[in-house]
């Protein structure tokens, strides 16, 4: 995986709601490997004093890999649960090391 795009995600959920966003990222997540990808890590945290409550870490063998994974259908069709549970995401490209 020369080519390899690695990416992180902070997530953060909106109050009340972080069972539920879990619960849609275990779903989401499971449709990166169909599209070449691999998430590295997942950790889930409290959300205390503004931190995220789940950071990903993940690895596309190419930007059409990630392109298709964002452009799923089934993915998209998720779009209104994701923004009734999910406040914020930052996503960035990084180096794993």
């Amino acid at each position: 995986m020369s080519d390899a795009i690695e990416l992180c995600c902070l997530l953060r959920a909106r109050p009340g709601l972080e069972a539920a966003m879990t619960a849609y990222e275990d779903e989401v997540l499971a449709l990166v490997p169909e599209h070449g990808g691999e998430l590295v890590s997942r950790a889930v945290g409290d959300g205390a004093d503004g931190n995220p409550h789940e950071v990903h870490v993940y690895r596309f063998p190419g930007q059409d890999a990630i392109d298709a994974y964002m452009a799923d259908p089934r993915r998209l069709e998720r779009a209104a649960e994701r923004d009734r549970v999910i406040a914020s995401t930052v996503l960035f490209p990084v180096r794993i090391r």
